[in-house]
């Protein structure tokens, strides 16, 4: 099945658009915050020259959105798809992070409905990888209704593979809650 990975998707709190290489100072500019990584598999992405690489991998994806406030027209952090599996009929959901500002007002189920409604459009299985450490992300995502499945190694871009913990969110489920 063919789908685009980087569709502009938007709901009445944001607007998900596909991520630029002009995109990256504005971005940049909100990762900088060292509170924002104290859970991620990388805790040093605060600093320049590692975000750099996260960012150049987030590009290279072709799958990675930019998160504008729809109110204020900030960007507020970032998101992921990539990994389609036709055979598995699944797609991942990763590499998000937001604005501590943006913490706790609804940003991140928001975004994640809005890319869960896209997604199951196409296919019925979506995966997400969540850092093992990162708490406070395990907690989100289990509140959307997806089930820790197994644990991985996942290689990043530019980085050391990290222990990360699979989650799963099934069409029928969703839909059944939703």
């Amino acid at each position: 099945m063919n789908f685009n990975t980087q569709p502009i998707l938007e709901n009445d709190l944001v607007i998900l658009y596909p991520l630029l290489e002009e995109d990256f100072e504005s971005l940049y500019a909100v990762a900088a915050d060292p509170k924002i990584w104290e859970q991620h598999p990388n805790k040093d992405r605060w600093r320049k020259d590692v975000f750099r690489t996260y960012f150049e991998g987030a590009i290279q994806s072709k799958g990675a959105f930019k998160i504008v406030d729809k109110c204020t027209g900030e960007i507020v952090g970032s998101t992921r798809m990539y990994d389609y599996n036709e055979q598995d009929n699944s797609v991942l959901i990763g590499y998000t992070f937001f604005g501590t500002a943006y913490w706790g007002k609804g940003f991140n189920p928001s975004v994640k409905a809005l890319m869960l409604d896209y997604l199951f459009g196409f296919v019925h299985r979506v995966y997400f990888h969540i850092g093992a450490n990162n708490i406070r992300s395990q907690i989100a995502i289990t509140r959307l209704g997806a089930k820790k499945i197994a644990e991985q190694e996942v290689a990043y871009f530019g980085e050391l593979p990290r222990l990360n913990y699979v989650y799963s969110i099934e069409k029928e489920e969703w839909i059944a809650n939703n």
